[in-house]
């Protein structure tokens, strides 16, 4: 009891270094476009010295920041911009001193602490889980394989790509995700970070202590016949009789077989995209939505405030500098996440023009770590950019994490990603003979024909998350 204690302590010294210009940084990075509104209106009533640009200046210069004079503040905004591994050793090296290297002063960082508090905003699953982790004391390493297991779980709960998919992806050791996901399965809600119904509904019950159930022996051994009310059959194998396996049934259907749905789902019913792509003339040219984003500048009344020799008290003018400080570095981080977003958009668009020209059966392989070499950012960098942005496409409307998926190369040399592979498999089903469905083994044969090379139970996987029952079940007599 008392290391666990200690470690909560250690990792609570090692957030509190963690500088408010960081936390505003990372936050509008990760911030969708929507809340991001909010967040810049928020900050412009509580900041005096931002104003929103006219029309006119817009047009004239729609995105890039005004210059700073201060040498001292663009060099610490270039650190802090990096939001790579440069903030987490940091973290790990000091516990008392600010980013910039000075003791930081409470005050200043209660100041700014507004910026977070004061914004309503409803928590995701994905969030909560990052809080979570953050209360675990994790090297550098485990602490990105987290954030990529976390990355691919779903708004049900349910992680959406194997450990053997991620390092194969990422080229971080199998073993390393295998130790990071039970670490995040015990995470709440209960059953987060399971890979199908089963393990999520195993987990919940180890989770109350039911190990040694009826329930339990159900649910691990027999989930195929209870998921299909099968209850005779289940009495059989197991000996027991059919009341028993109702009474089991009812005590597991009490189990949530959607655990992250406690948390704000991702926007479904209403999405403004970060990034429109259309073809003009043959190619594809990207723009970013800054139309929903205030654009932003430090009014000139306060700059001449500063000017006016000793016209205004040192308090006054301490007290503008701070706001102007802060204002122009909302104004540059701003602008550095549009750049991160439009550099990250242009590989998508460059790395799967087969998919704009074709649709999703032609969607290739792309990991963040291919995209995040090019663009000269850390994988975790890519992470955060996408998560819960959106593009537009001619093929309709997609979360930009989307684009970013493991698969096969095909005996040809080309890559296909795994959700093209699962288009081929739903494909084929959808074409089969009624009276003849094809079987697992079949399925692998056809796609092997085509240089798809996959094992019988990646198919049997792929079917299960398309819904697809077994082939004895599709059989129409």
């Amino acid at each position: 009891m008392a290391a666990h204690g200690m470690q909560q302590r250690q990792s609570l010294a090692l957030q509190q270094v963690l500088s408010p210009q960081l936390q505003q940084s990372l936050l509008i990075l990760q911030t969708p476009l929507l809340e991001l509104r909010n967040l810049v209106q928020q900050e412009m009533e509580t900041n005096p010295v931002l104003e929103e640009l006219p029309d006119e200046v817009r047009a004239e210069d729609p995105a890039e920041p005004e210059a700073s004079a201060d040498d001292n503040f663009k060099d610490e905004f270039e650190k802090l911009t990096s939001l790579d591994e440069e903030w987490r050793d940091y973290m790990a090296q000091s516990a008392s001193y600010s980013f910039d290297g000075r003791r930081g002063s409470k005050d200043a960082d209660e100041k700014r602490q507004f910026l977070f508090d004061s914004i309503p905003v409803q928590e995701t699953l994905q969030q909560n889980l990052i809080a979570q982790l953050n209360q675990t004391v994790l090297s550098a390493e485990d602490r990105k394989s987290a954030e990529l297991i976390i990355g691919n779980i779903d708004d049900d709960g349910f992680l959406r790509s194997t450990p053997e998919e991620m390092a194969l992806n990422s080229g971080v050791p199998q073993n390393d995700f295998e130790k990071m996901l039970a670490l995040i399965q015990t995470f709440y809600p209960a059953g987060v970070a399971a890979r199908d119904l089963r393990e999520c509904l195993l987990i919940q019950l180890r989770r109350q202590g039911k190990e040694h159930t009826l329930e339990y022996k159900i649910v691990s051994g027999h989930m195929d016949d209870l998921a299909r009310h099968r209850f005779p059959e289940i009495a059989r194998q197991m000996g027991i009789t059919p009341e028993d396996v109702q009474k089991a049934a009812d005590n597991i259907a009490r189990l949530n077989p959607r655990p992250g749905q406690v948390f704000a789902a991702a926007p479904q019913n209403y999405v403004l995209p970060d990034v429109i792509v259309e073809k003009v003339d043959g190619d594809y040219q990207i723009s970013l939505n800054n139309e929903q984003i205030p654009h932003l500048r430090i009014s000139n009344l306060y700059k001449d405030i500063i000017s006016a020799g000793e016209s205004q008290t040192s308090e006054v003018k301490d007290y503008i500098r701070d706001k102007i400080r802060s204002g122009k570095f909302l104004i540059r981080s701003i602008h550095q996440r549009q750049q991160t977003i439009l550099n990250i958009s242009q590989q998508i668009v460059s790395r799967q023009r087969d998919f704009l020209e074709q649709g999703v059966s032609h969607l290739k392989t792309m990991t963040m770590a291919e995209v995040a070499e090019v663009v000269g950012v850390h994988e975790t960098t890519v992470s955060r950019a996408v998560s819960g942005k959106y593009m537009a496409t001619p093929q309709g409307v997609f979360e930009m994490k989307y684009f970013f998926t493991g698969g096969y190369r095909t005996t040809s040399g080309e890559s296909l990603s795994n959700i093209s592979v699962k288009q081929a498999v739903l494909d084929l089903v959808k074409h089969e003979s009624g009276s003849a469905p094809l079987s697992d083994h079949e399925i692998v044969e056809i796609l092997s024909e085509r240089g798809i090379p996959i094992a019988r139970r990646t198919v049997a996987k792929y079917r299960t998350e398309l819904n697809i029952l077994p082939s004895h079940m599709r059989r129409k007599y």
